[in-house]
């Protein structure tokens, strides 16, 4: 692990950079400022993630985000409103990085702990998480590596929060909100498999993993990200986010469609685990992986 570079660490696995943590990145506030992960690579060295595309400057790579928080953006850009579509609003809040708790390296495993803040536009401490990030189970011999996301996220307002997302707001398909992925633009057109369904036919599923695979720019081959949806403390169910076109992108949403309330004090848990892996795996070895690999 190196921290070399201020507001950053890199995981390294293999030889390769296999993640970049940016905590304390530089951009404009209208992008929602918050913690994320770019570039994530295969052990090939292959990127699979896209960074500030031109379709949506506020993706960047890897991160947690929140749509809909009481009227509060923390993903970036406009606000979805009912019968107006996306509107630019003075309501863009944050994530901020408050500290670290834990920066462990053990074998071939590397644990990154940290406490954050959610915070309004008006920089109103909102709510109080806690992050931790696993980076394991490295196989040079498949060509993957594992990185497990935990966090508690707790309602430190003073009022009930309510969390959700464009589609509990009027617009379908669009439940995005929780740990997005964006992918690199060479993703475009990627194949995604799921449970008995393939292709953006997962959209609003929920099932307990999906898979993602697209062709490399720059670089020769083709990469594979298994999603393992895990677990929510939310009484509604996890459901998937994916799209394909016109661009790649999986999230498992916590309030696809069913906003989830928070009362003062209550805490949000969710568990979430990505393989990243080298190679187009077709549907047989996405289900081996995904028994494998289960939360």
């Amino acid at each position: 692990m190196d921290r070399s570079v201020p507001g950053r660490l890199t995981v390294r696995a293999a030889g390769v950079d296999v993640a970049t943590y940016v905590h304390d990145g530089d951009f404009a506030a209208v992008e929602s400022r918050k913690p994320y992960l770019h570039p994530l690579r295969t052990l090939a060295g292959a990127v699979v993630t896209g960074f500030r595309p031109n379709d949506h400057r506020w993706h960047k790579g890897l991160q947690m985000t929140a749509t809909d928080v009481s009227g509060q953006n923390l993903w970036g850009g406009g606000t979805y409103v009912h019968g107006r579509g996306y509107v630019p609003l003075d309501n863009v809040g944050s994530m901020r990085h408050e500290g670290f708790e834990a920066l462990e390296v053990s074998g071939d495993e590397v644990v990154v702990a940290e406490r954050l803040t959610w915070r309004s536009a008006a920089d109103e401490e909102w709510a109080q998480e806690r992050r931790r990030w696993r980076f394991h189970g490295v196989d040079t011999e498949r060509g993957l590596w594992v990185l497990d996301f935990a966090t508690e996220v707790r309602n430190a307002r003073g009022e009930a929060l309510e969390l959700g997302s464009p589609t509990t707001n009027g617009r379908p398909d669009a439940g995005y909100t929780g740990l997005f992925w964006r992918g690199p633009r060479g993703w475009r057109g990627g194949a995604v498999t799921a449970p008995g369904v393939a292709g953006e036919a997962a959209m609003g599923t929920s099932g307990p993993w999906l898979a993602f695979s697209g062709e490399h720019d720059e670089v020769d081959g083709r990469g594979t990200l298994l999603f393992l949806a895990g677990s929510s403390s939310a009484p509604v169910p996890l459901r998937w986010f994916v799209r394909s076109e016109p661009f790649a992108a999986v999230a498992p949403s916590f309030a696809f469609s069913e906003v989830v309330r928070l009362e003062p004090g209550e805490v949000l848990s969710l568990r979430h685990r990505v393989v990243v892996g080298d190679g187009a795996w077709d549907r047989e070895q996405v289900e081996a992986r995904a028994a494998e690999f289960a939360l």
